[in-house]
């Protein structure tokens, strides 16, 4: 059974309306079933009504009626869409709306818990027993909900109560976390119901956007249907395009073609080149082994890096305190670190307590960034602080440089995005955050011709010490998430290709030959080189490490 995708982060691509797109259903009539015909052009079974956040009885009724006119003399099924809501009191209210309308199908979407339902469930069966009802939840990729309860145990309450028809979820997580989520899963009695994100998103001159990925989207959804998804449909940044290309590719079957290789670079920066210093990023765990950390500190000490960076909680998923982590490396290694520092979690007080813990410690650099924003939809029950943005953070520390680190400054560094589509305006916040006081900047993985040229461009324009950003592809189930999920990452589509089919050893060959071209290219412009380790590929850093430097 195939569901339409995302109303609103598509409306607002079509229309450029700001407003909450429920309001659309009493302001652009035209405009909400044009969309609700597109995806039934586009082949779904059902649609679910333009009412998500609605709680208003007007927009509740002009909503379920579009949908309506727009299913009119097909066999397109409408489900009453009915998104989180205060309480139990709320739910019941809109459900009856709803039954008051006609409706008989309803679809519950990106709940935080299941019990607040329980009043509406046995509503809806009373008056409309023939009818079906679909509960989803929202959660982390970690499996995790809004309300902190585990995935597994909310789809097991929704899977044991007779008034739930089918169970599932959706929003947060793009197709690759949602399909890890789904095999993680025990299997259940009822149809399991997946709509995931299109990837995750960006914000671009404040708006929210999704990268253009059907092909990819599509082929996620035939791997959740294979995993046992029964429903599928799509969430925030799906298309019609992204319903209809699924659709097709699931009734011909996923076909696969094998590319050749990527071809070895005529240079490589091995050689006769000056030594520069070397920086790898580790991630803190996401459970309290500390153990792979500290090892592959070690590990990459012994083969001569300098400093091991520490991330803090990168896309929004909790991990141990970078500070914290970053202390302990040092004081078991004795190497540099330099633990990350984002806005988003912590207010100025935060910020200033772990500065000043570090210091104990011997801590005496931090990168500041702005960090990932936690998805739209958790920010109800979630909200970021973001009592600064990156530049304000930087001249922040520097202020405590002078007040209270001044026999021990901490070394501030920043991100430069060399991948953003308007590198000029990119240049001139770099330029502001040395200004700020960053003394270093770490550049955003290389990947294209442009991420180049535009780091060579850094390189003549920006008066600090720069370090080029590098990250090895591990496969191409690797690169297809970092080019389909992650925005601002854009690898060559013939790099992409060269990595279907090939063995684990022989994707970290055309990984690191790839990686090696981008190394030579920038290696004059350089300072120093900033290597992100991907999912724990200690040695394929390693390898790059000693193959290209040393």
């Amino acid at each position: 059974m195939w569901f339409d995708g995302a109303f609103g982060t598509y409306y607002m691509a079509q229309t450029n309306d700001d407003l909450p797109c429920e309001q659309a259903n009493l302001t652009n009539p035209i405009a909400v079933r044009n969309i609700h015909r597109a995806y039934i052009a586009a082949g779904v079974d059902a649609i679910k009504t333009n009412t998500f956040a609605a709680t208003d009885s007007q927009v509740i009724a002009t909503g379920y009626a579009q949908a309506v006119e727009a299913a009119a003399n097909t066999s397109v099924r409408v489900f009453a869409d009915i998104g989180p809501k205060a309480d139990s009191a709320e739910y019941l209210e809109v459900t009856k709306t709803f039954l008051g309308l006609g409706a008989v199908n309803f679809l519950f979407e990106t709940l935080p818990s299941f019990d607040a339902l329980l009043p509406s469930l046995e509503e809806i069966k009373r008056l409309a027993p023939q009818g079906m009802v679909i509960v989803s939840f929202a959660a982390s990729r970690d499996g995790i909900s809004q309300s902190g309860q585990p995935l597994s145990a909310l789809l097991s309450q929704a899977a044991g109560n007779e008034y739930v028809d089918a169970l599932g979820l959706n929003c947060i997580c793009g197709p690759a976390h949602s399909l890890e989520l789904v095999r993680s899963l025990e299997t259940f009695s009822k149809p399991l119901s997946i709509m995931p994100n299109s990837g995750y998103s960006a914000t671009l001159n404040g708006r929210t956007i999704y990268r253009n990925n059907t092909d990819y989207f599509a082929q996620k959804m035939v791997e959740l249907h294979e995993a046992g998804a029964g429903i599928l449909g799509g969430c925030c940044g799906t298309t019609p395009e992204h319903i209809a290309s699924a659709i097709q590719l699931l009734k011909n079957g996923a076909q696969s073609v094998l590319s050749p290789a990527y071809p070895t670079p005529e240079h490589s920066p091995h050689g006769k080149r000056p030594r520069k210093p070397i920086a790898v990023e580790l991630h803190p765990p996401v459970d309290t082994d500390i153990d792979f950390v500290v090892r592959a500190a070690n590990t990459l000490k012994q083969i001569g890096v300098d400093t091991i960076t520490l991330v803090d909680s990168p896309m929004s998923k909790a991990r141990a305190d970078s500070f914290l982590t970053a202390s302990l490396v040092k004081r078991e290694t004795g190497l540099n670190v330099l633990p990350h520092l984002t806005c988003r979690d912590k207010n100025f007080i935060a910020i200033k307590g772990a500065l000043l813990g570090a210091s104990f410690y011997g801590v005496n650099q931090v990168l500041a960034i702005t960090g990932d924003p936690i998805v739209n939809s958790d920010n109800y029950r979630n909200p970021g602080v973001f009592n600064f943005n990156s530049k304000e953070l930087i001249s922040y520390i520097r202020d405590l440089n002078e007040q209270l680190f001044a026999s021990n400054p901490f070394a501030i560094g920043g991100a430069l995005n060399v991948n953003a589509s308007r590198f000029d305006a990119e240049l001139l916040r770099a330029k502001e955050k040395i200004d700020a006081g960053a003394e270093f900047l770490y550049s955003q993985p290389m990947f294209s011709e442009q991420s180049v040229e535009n780091f060579k461009q850094a390189r003549q324009e920006l008066n600090c010490t720069l370090y080029a950003g590098i990250l090895p592809i591990v496969s191409y189930k690797n690169a297809l998430f970092l080019n389909n999920e992650l925005s601002g990452i854009d690898i060559p589509q013939h790099v992409v290709d060269s990595l279907q089919g090939k063995t684990s050893k022989e994707a970290q060959e055309v990984s690191i030959r790839f990686v090696q071209d981008i190394i030579h290219q920038v290696y004059d412009y350089a300072d120093g080189f900033y290597i992100m380790t991907p999912m724990k590929k200690v040695d394929l850093v390693c390898k790059l490490i000693l193959s290209s430097f040393l």
